[in-house]
């Protein structure tokens, strides 16, 4: 590999760091320069997460670059494996879309939405790429922070409020993050995930209270930012207050807290007798995950306007990933990974089309249906006649409905888009091999799981049906939507990408599998971090 490409891999957290201080420099007057500064940062990390990607899919081993040149534990490592590379592609395309979609006219909602988004890329991108405990600690502060701001931008009271909630719960969250730290790190003397694969193997009995102790804190905390039942409460409040582009930007912070829990209780249960593993995953998250289906499958049913189906399809999501991962399995794992990306994608896109969909409907226009199907009205008196027939569906209708029924094929896991694939591997890794020791060969808790997997779909199946009813086939006037081509590209480009994910789902399957393998086998991982070259040789060690 060449020098420049040994260096790429620091892109990812420098470009953003860069393109926001940048912006820092300019008023609120320059804001088409900082738009033009955001829209090519953001382009030109896609570029990178996409050749670091290529580069991961090789099967080369994790690529170490060490800070100052300081070996590992003692220095700071950044990594690149698979799983991160895969991570930090999706969030420099779903970036790319929510930026585009933000010129229309929510960037001039507020002040500093540019840098704030640039300094939310690079805490999210700095968070799946660092090694160690301590950095993904200042990553995460970096990306709430942003994310505060982001919340906050258009004002109004109904994002005061959601925002000072979401900033009191993430400040519970990052307090129990540094406390769980302290802990493990005064238990086993080191920081560095990998090193800390070692490391707990050897924590004497009397010591490993402590340890299950702050990974049972750091847990927490994560868990909070995956959005957990019933840690998640915060969300569906949250993300309906949030404009468009931001919440189809932040969709992916939840799923860092699902990346963490992942990475570290595979690295942690890879040392030799670690009792104390289940901690981080297991029956916890398996229970947990099932419990936050169940509650999102609620909430889509119950939701009353659409925006709300879009932030409870999150929770789904989340609890279908932290299920997957308290299996223990390799090929849910995998099977997970793949859902992963086809309900991130899913959810943003849906984010932004709500908004083009919900243009020209006058307000509680949801609240207003549900009365006239609950308790009848004018559209219920039989013998109308005045009823206008074969009224022509204007062409910007005709695509938010395309798109809006695409979204929830997605959503819903129903052939043919990525969604179905998807949940159909989940389904496969789940029952498709017997579960050895049961003397029917499949848990009783495995089929709660599968029948959650298909209820969801089935709810949601029924909520988007009747909120796309209402809001393009209503009965209620509404005008046609102004909609602008750099409105409608984002969303087109996302759904092309779950079409390019459902024509090319053997090969994205077979690197989904490489990563799960990959990461319940972190011995490679381990291994590339603590016996990572340096660049400038001990002179100490060259005398001898």
């Amino acid at each position: 590999m060449s020098a420049w490409s040994n260096h790429l891999v620091l892109v990812p957290i420098l470009l953003p760091l860069l393109a926001g201080s940048a912006m820092l420099l300019y008023d609120e007057r320059r804001r088409a320069l900082k738009a033009a500064i955001n829209l090519a940062a953001t382009f030109a990390l896609m570029l990178t997460t996409v050749a670091l990607l290529a580069t991961a899919a090789e099967g080369i081993p994790p690529q170490v670059y060490l800070l100052g040149d300081w070996p590992a534990p003692f220095g700071i490592v950044v990594v690149l494996d698979r799983l991160s590379a895969m991570m930090l592609a999706l969030t420099s395309v779903l970036g790319m879309a929510a930026v585009l979609f933000s010129l229309a006219r929510w960037h001039r909602a507020g002040v500093h939405f540019h840098p704030l988004f640039q300094f939310l890329l690079m805490g999210v991108n700095g968070a799946f790429l660092t090694g160690d405990l301590f950095n993904l600690f200042v990553f995460f502060e970096v990306m709430l922070a942003a994310s505060y701001g982001l919340v906050l931008h258009g004002s109004g009271i109904a994002r005061v409020k959601a925002g000072l909630q979401y900033i009191a719960v993430n400040l519970i969250a990052a307090s129990l993050f540094l406390v769980g730290v302290s802990l493990i790190y005064g238990v086993t003397g080191t920081l560095n995930m990998a090193d800390l694969a070692v490391r707990t193997a050897e924590i004497a009995a009397e010591d490993r209270g402590l340890l299950h102790a702050g990974a049972a804190i750091l847990g927490i905390a994560f868990l909070i930012k995956a959005g957990m039942w019933p840690l998640g409460f915060w969300l569906p409040t949250t993300y309906v207050a949030a404009v468009p582009p931001v919440a189809a930007a932040i969709a992916i912070m939840t799923k860092v807290g699902v990346y963490v829990l992942l990475r570290l209780s595979l690295l942690v249960s890879a040392g030799d007798g670690v009792e104390g593993s289940s901690l981080f995953a297991t029956t916890l998250l398996l229970y947990g995950g099932m419990a936050t289906i169940a509650f999102g499958m609620a909430g889509i049913l119950a939701a009353q306007d659409t925006a709300r189906i879009a932030c409870f399809s999150i929770l789904v999501s989340s609890g279908t990933l932290l299920a997957a991962i308290g299996t223990g399995r390799t090929d849910v794992t995998a099977a997970a990974l793949f859902y992963l990306v086809s309900s991130t994608v899913a959810v943003s896109t849906f984010f932004m089309l709500i908004d083009l969909v919900e243009r020209g409907r006058e307000f509680g226009a949801d609240m207003l249906a549900l009365t006239r199907e609950a308790f009848g009205g004018p559209d219920a008196v039989e013998g109308e006649e005045d009823e206008e027939v074969g009224i022509p569906v204007p062409g910007i209708m005709a695509m938010l409905g395309i798109s809006f029924m695409a979204c929830a094929v997605l959503l819903a896991g129903l052939p043919p888009l990525s969604g179905f694939i998807a949940k159909f591997a989940l389904l496969s890794g789940l029952i498709g091999r017997a579960d050895a020791g049961t003397a029917a060969g499949i848990t009783a808790t495995t089929w709660t799981f599968v029948a959650l997997l298909i209820l969801s779909g089935l709810a949601t199946v029924i909520a988007m049906a009747r909120a796309g009813i209402r809001s393009l086939w209503g009965p209620e006037e509404r005008a046609v939507p102004r909609v602008r081509v750099i409105e409608m590209a984002p969303i087109a480009g996302l759904l092309l990408l779950c079409v390019a994910l459902t024509v090319q789902a053997g090969p994205v399957l077979a690197y989904m599998q490489a990563t799960a393998r990959a990461i319940h086998a972190p011995d490679q991982y381990v291994g590339s971090v603590m016996k990572a070259p340096r660049t400038r040789p001990d002179p100490a060690e060259g005398s001898r």
